[in-house]
């Protein structure tokens, strides 16, 4: 296993290729790709009780995943590096810090000092070098198709996230790694509407399978519970950093465990003991009218969700234009709605 992940992941990984290329050891072992084995993928709702999540699943343990889809398919070393890099710039509590930067609908805001971090990286840039490839090639995923697209296309990322989050997610066990095998033996590259390469389907009822199991995961990603968790987590930080308890450059150099630490020790009692009552919290309320006295917040959220191609009989179709099982699915999804408002019983 690559050095900072999670040996439990030693079969799910297996799955995703059937090697690991030397030259992903030495690029996630290199200093800034081993910080983000201390940044969770789950944006905060480990610490609190409000979520039950099955194991720690760290940044670097879904940085390799994508990268290992990308090599699968593509056998392409700048493409999978680009898809080991796309995180690299993700500060602690990941999406909440997009949350306290006002972006919690794109979610990206964090992505920005990809390319800074990678150039200012004396090891990264080395071995860069030594392979005779750009900073260009490797800082922006985007570039690469089969890493990343626009929703509701399936991209390497889009699907390591919703595999993982079916896999660990809150204890809710919509996945296991059977099916998680089942559907991605499935998978090819076909060209899309627009003649760009994009992964999909080769058969119809296992696209439908693909829609259908996943549409239990993406609600996780809107619940309440999980948007009131981020957003109480991102104004914990800006208050931190607002007294001086904690800076940005923090965000980027110290461990999630640290910051949780400064925030439980820190002189303001009403910050720390806030904490201290979100950590022992079970529960979240809902209710269509804002409550007063309470930690009370009403946001949208960004809807993830997945419209694959399938091969239909030599040409690549949208599940969705030609399956009403997998279109009614999705359409359920999108009109699903959460109360207006989420609260902790206490007020910050």
């Amino acid at each position: 296993m690559i050095k900072g992940t999670n040996p439990d992941l030693k079969e799910y990984f297996s799955i995703l290729s059937n090697e690991i290329p030397s030259f992903l050891y030495e690029y996630a072992n290199t200093k800034e790709m081993q910080r983000l084995s201390h940044v969770s993928q789950n944006c905060g709702t480990d610490y609190t009780k409000v979520f039950n999540n099955k194991v720690y699943y760290s940044i670097l343990d879904h940085s390799i995943g994508v990268a290992l889809i990308i090599w699968n398919f593509t056998k392409d070393k700048k493409q999978t590096l680009a898809g080991l890099f796309h995180d690299i710039a993700t500060p602690t509590f990941k999406h909440c810090i997009d949350f306290m930067n006002g972006d919690y609908k794109t979610q990206e805001s964090t992505e920005e000092l990809t390319k800074d971090i990678i150039g200012n990286s004396k090891e990264i840039m080395e071995l860069l070098q030594r392979d005779n490839i750009k900073l260009e090639e490797v800082s922006d995923y985007h570039i690469y198709p089969i890493a990343d697209n626009d929703l509701p296309k399936l991209s390497a990322d889009r699907l390591e996230y919703n595999f993982s989050g079916g896999l660990f997610f809150d204890s809710k066990n919509l996945l296991d790694l059977a099916k998680i095998k089942k559907l991605y033996s499935d998978i090819t590259i076909l060209k899309n509407e627009d003649g760009i390469d994009e992964l999909g389907f080769m058969h119809i009822d296992i696209a439908e399978d693909f829609v259908h199991t996943l549409k239990d995961v993406w609600p996780l990603w809107i619940s309440n519970k999980d948007k009131l968790t981020m957003q109480f987590i991102a104004d914990t930080v800006k208050k931190m950093n607002d007294a001086g308890y904690i800076t940005k450059n923090d965000l980027y150099t110290l461990e999630e465990k640290e910051i949780i630490k400064r925030i439980e020790n820190c002189d303001d009692k009403k910050i720390s003991e806030t904490f201290k009552m979100f950590e022992n919290a079970d529960h979240i309320n809902e209710s269509e009218e804002t409550v007063n006295g309470k930690y009370c917040i009403s946001l949208e959220g960004k809807r993830r969700y997945i419209v694959p191609l399938v091969n239909n009989q030599g040409k690549s179709k949208r599940i969705t234009d030609i399956s009403e099982c997998a279109k009614q699915d999705v359409e359920d999804y999108l009109n699903s709605k959460t109360k207006k408002y989420a609260y902790f019983d206490f007020n910050f």
